[in-house]
């Protein structure tokens, strides 16, 4: 390699939540390193145990593939999901985030502005409606269907009022995107889902600068997590959102330093 050229990117493999697969795949497109897409449900977040499961056997069908070298994880800490995810061959690599909102705005540090600015603010994206768990008419006739057929009718209106409540902490509804085909539809979507909560409405406009450099570099250390063999991902409670540890289970459950 001649002196300051750029280092080619090593084969990867990426594995996401489908809440950005739209966003991966088009930013993704045209990438010759990148060998593989993954995409988990959304609603596996629900689960965290069962999702971080079902990513730790994700991770081992990429390492399977000897041509693989790096794995990029599509997923901030999200509810201690990816806390214990360990690889065994190649190179981990997960965007210091704790959800989803942050891959859309583009930095940790915007997330943490707009939350201090107003905490009762819920985050609406593209794939998030598109999965039907935004807060709005069309998710409270869902499950309202859902728990009568379940429980019954005096128990769905128990339960639906149960979420009400749940959603009484929220003040404002806030919609970010990276400008996709589609996305005004969705903007518009969260609009109507605010107006139907009794919500402010704002339009954060999306940054890409994380998902791309996600893809392709570089992974500078204030930005992401990068995990090698024999580490683990840990909870880092302070601005770093998550840290490596050494990748036994007596160190995973000591890491909260």
């Amino acid at each position: 390699m001649l002196p300051n050229q750029p280092q080619r990117p090593e084969p990867t493999a990426v594995i996401a939540c489908r809440v950005i697969e739209e966003e991966l795949r088009h930013l993704g497109a045209g990438l010759p390193h990148i060998l593989a897409f993954e995409f988990f449900e959304v609603g596996l977040h629900d689960r965290p145990n069962q999702l971080r499961t079902q990513l730790q056997a994700g991770i081992a069908r990429c390492e399977a593939n000897p041509e693989v070298s790096v794995i990029l994880l599509g997923y901030g800490l999200c509810g201690t999901a990816t806390v214990g995810l360990s690889p065994r061959r190649c190179t981990l690599v997960l965007p210091r985030a704790h959800d989803c909102v942050t891959l859309f705005l583009g930095s940790k540090e915007k997330y943490a502005a707009c939350v201090s600015r107003e905490p009762g603010t819920y985050w609406y994206c593209p794939g998030w409606n598109r999965s039907g768990r935004s807060p709005g008419p069309d998710r409270e006739a869902a499950l309202r269907k859902e728990y009568s057929e379940k429980f019954g009718a005096e128990e769905a209106d128990y339960l639906i009022e149960t979420e009400r409540t749940t959603l009484a902490q929220y003040t404002t509804a806030a919609y970010t995107s990276l400008g996709m085909p589609g996305d005004d539809d969705q903007r518009r979507y969260a609009e109507r889902c605010a107006r139907s909560l009794g919500w402010r409405f704002r339009h954060c406009p999306g940054d890409a600068s994380l998902l791309r450099d996600l893809l392709s570099g570089p992974w500078s250390e204030d930005r992401f997590l990068v995990v090698r063999p024999g580490q683990a991902i840990a909870h880092a409670p302070d601005e770093r959102i998550a840290k490596v540890v050494p990748a036994d289970i007596k160190s995973l459950a000591q890491s909260t330093d």
